[in-house]
């Protein structure tokens, strides 16, 4: 089975950087979880980007639910993963 991530997506970058210093209590997350700008398509202006918060799960351990329930209290969201 193939390593699962996790990605976050949240409103700005204060967000996301509270997201991933709060993993390690919330979930036991012991990597440092990655932080990505993801400007929205045709947007140059750095107001309008959002913030990915990439989490990998080797282990297969998080709850996905959860995930999504703890991004929604930051006005964010888990995304879907891609279908194989």
């Amino acid at each position: 089975m193939s390593d699962v991530r996790h990605v976050l997506v949240l409103p700005d970058r204060d967000a996301a950087e509270e997201v991933a210093s709060e993993l390690a209590d919330r979930f036991g997350v012991v990597e440092e979880p990655q932080l990505v700008r993801d400007a929205l398509a045709g947007e140059d202006d750095a107001e309008d980007a959002q913030w990915l918060v990439v989490i990998e799960d080797a282990a297969t351990r998080l709850d996905p639910a959860a995930l999504d329930a703890f991004a929604a209290e930051y006005e964010g969201w888990l995304e879907a993963p891609p279908e194989e």
